[in-house]
């Protein structure tokens, strides 16, 4: 074996090394955006939610933080949607699941990075434990207008097909899994710890096998397509027929400042 191969192999063998060395922390200079972690506490059929967002934008980048907490009955839960923020290229968007319940409140849980100060996302970074995985649990008046009306990308929101005990496992699930990273961090992945493929992980925990792997997990800017393929999308009409239907940024804008956003948005045009 030869002088350079082995000096390859050495540098190889370092930098695996330090990459297993990380250690996932919830212990960091986090972004203004970022830095308190959400929690809910359960009380039989209710769930105390503590540290939604729900913040003042003024530009993407220029907000006012607030917070507040609140209680929600899971037997009320009448509602899933399914929003997809496609942006950049290649097969990229956000997507996160928004749960309604029958007093017309919404409450978003997104799956993210958790950004230290001054980070941005990328995804080569994503793949070597460059950031930890956050569950921003956030009014629909944050997580909506920032993506449609300030970052000004498109945005689908797909009410879902699902029968309400499933969609209580479901919003249990998340809530308790976000619960977890609060105790024990992990490391975001681009392959397999993303906003997508734990939406998928979760819908699978409460209906086996619904998710099959699909490379429109990795890349969800289609998972709107993945999902109407498998039913959970309504099949009445076509896939673009339901992004025209579904697409919200028209609405968000007009109804911004509206106290019934939530409702607004869900209205035909």
């Amino acid at each position: 074996m030869n002088k350079t191969r082995v000096f390859l192999i050495l540098v190889i063998g370092l930098v695996f090394s330090v990459y297993l060395a990380q250690s996932p922390s919830n212990n960091r200079d986090w972004a203004k955006d970022q830095v308190l972690l959400p929690y809910a506490v359960f009380d039989g059929n209710e769930v105390a939610i503590k540290n939604i967002r729900n913040f003042a934008y003024y530009s993407e980048r220029d907000y006012e933080p607030h917070y507040y907490d609140k209680v929600f009955d899971t037997n009320d839960l009448e509602s899933v949607d399914y929003i997809v923020e496609p942006f950049g290229s290649m097969g990229a968007a956000h997507t996160f699941l928004s749960f309604g319940f029958g007093n017309g409140s919404y409450v978003a849980i997104s799956v993210e990075i958790r950004k230290e100060t001054g980070e941005s996302f990328s995804p080569l970074k994503g793949l070597f434990r460059a950031y930890e995985l956050m569950y921003v649990i956030a009014d629909e008046r944050d997580v909506i207008k920032l993506r449609a009306n300030y970052r000004k990308h498109i945005v689908y929101l797909y009410p879902i097909e699902l029968a309400p005990e499933k969609m209580r496992e479901l919003f249990l699930s998340m809530l308790t899994r976000a619960n977890k990273l609060r105790e024990s961090p992990e490391f975001y992945n681009t392959l397999t710890n993303t906003c997508t493929t734990n939406i998928a992980r979760h819908v699978n925990a409460v209906a086996p096998n619904a998710i099959p792997w699909d490379l429109r997990l990795i890349l969800p800017r289609n998972s709107d397509e993945l999902a109407y393929e498998l039913g959970l999308i309504d099949q009445s009409i076509s896939l673009q027929e339901a992004r025209t239907r579904y697409q919200i940024n028209e609405r968000a804008r007009s109804y911004a400042d509206d106290p019934d956003f939530s409702v607004r948005i869900r209205q035909p045009d």
